[in-house]
């Protein structure tokens, strides 16, 4: 695999490096102590971001996005994931792929303005009794006339409170079990949608994960997403891009951060009249965090490769969110190690990295799962999974 950057990549990727060192990182004190990121300032980041370019950059130009191809796409997320979440959203967007599938009208109401970032949104999938297995959802949508009226709730929805819109997974027809589900986009304030509390979490302060109810809403039939009945197939297709970009990417990129401060500790802080970057015990810890976060990195960039290259490496971005997660946990339990008493300690930011790690083992997908999906794949397929190129 040759992954020599050209000199726009290399240039990409040191401009959002800058713009994330200079812009992002200033505020992240700031949102631990209140809670939440100034909406002014949130305004401003926005704006900044818009006029460098790096709203959106995930979706196709002819949609107004940045174009960027998988492997870019990577590149530029490894940088985003050395800023805390909130600030990643407000930036530089949170427009899935799965709005690429409006059609019509749609794309006027919900794709392009998403893109624009006049209007945010959210994936609604979670439910308390169907986080990694998707299919078994108990909302519902019910056919009216040429329509629908959907019913159920939702939980841990991320971004939830500064949504406009979200889409939301539904069973339209229970007797098809995985093929009965649909997508349905359902704006803020529609009669019968509440936007519940705000569920506080260990970590990713500043980010809101909401409950939502709906109670008979009403739908038309321009707010089905796609085909009645393919909306698992678009999650799974979508959640596998997330997958690799926001948590395999922006684990190496929040890795990338702590061991830097390792780094500059393990040289700084001394004991028994040496740095403590001289005893090999610190020297093993900095040693195999180096070693892993190259190893995810390669591993994140292999399979965008191949979905640049047409490819559906389902099995190889399972790889990649096991190992990339667990990757990231290693990493900063060790920077707390390293640091001792000041990494457990809220004035250094590695106790909030420490925090918001433990979730990538969790959201899109617990390791469990995806060690399912790994270990079917090679039950199926064989060495085409891990044997010679």
């Amino acid at each position: 695999m040759d992954m020599k950057l050209t000199s726009e990549q290399k240039m990409l990727v040191e401009s959002v490096r800058r713009f994330v060192e200079k812009e992002l990182l200033p505020l992240e004190d700031e949102i631990e102590e209140k809670g939440y990121l100034e909406p002014e300032k949130a305004q401003a980041l926005f704006e900044k971001s818009s006029a460098n370019g790096f709203y959106a950059m995930n979706i196709p130009e002819e949609f107004g996005g940045g174009g960027l191809s998988a492997v870019e796409t990577m590149l530029v997320e490894e940088q985003f994931g050395h800023a805390k979440d909130i600030l990643i959203r407000r930036a530089f967007g949170n427009v899935y792929e799965v709005l690429l599938c409006a059609s019509g009208a749609q794309r006027e109401r919900w794709l392009l303005p998403a893109v624009r970032g006049e209007r945010t949104f959210s994936i609604a999938i979670t439910e308390p009794g169907a986080g990694s297995d998707a299919a078994s959802l108990k909302t519902r949508a019910v056919r009216e006339g040429d329509g629908w009226r959907l019913t159920g709730s939702k939980h841990f929805i991320s971004d939830g409170e500064f949504s406009d819109f979200f889409v939301v997974s539904a069973v339209t027809d229970p007797d098809l079990g995985a093929k009965g589900i649909s997508l349905f986009l359902v704006d803020k304030g529609s009669q019968g949608f509440v936007i519940g509390r705000n569920q506080k979490m260990m970590g990713l302060t500043g980010t809101s994960h909401v409950e939502l109810s709906f109670d008979d809403v009403a739908l038309g039939p321009e707010n089905l997403l796609g085909e009645a009945g393919s909306g698992l197939r678009m999650i799974f297709e979508t959640l596998g891009r997330v997958r690799l970009a926001q948590v395999g990417a922006r684990a190496v990129g929040k890795a990338t951060r702590l061991l830097n401060l390792m780094l500059e500790y393990a040289k700084q802080r001394r004991q028994f009249g040496q740095a403590i970057g001289d005893f090999q015990l610190v020297q093993q810890m900095l040693a195999d965090s180096a070693i892993e976060i190259n190893a995810a990195r390669w591993m994140v960039l292999d399979a965008a490769t191949e979905i640049d290259n047409g490819g559906n490496p389902r099995e190889k971005i399972s790889m990649v969110k096991v190992y990339a997660a667990e990757m990231l946990g290693r990493v900063a339990d060790r920077a707390v190690q390293v640091f001792g008493g000041m990494g457990y300690c809220a004035d250094l930011p590695i106790e909030r990295l420490y925090r918001d790690a433990r979730i990538y083992r969790i959201f899109d997908g617990t390791s469990e799962i995806h060690r399912v999906v790994v270990a079917r794949g090679l039950l199926k397929h064989g060495e085409a999974l891990f044997g010679t190129i």
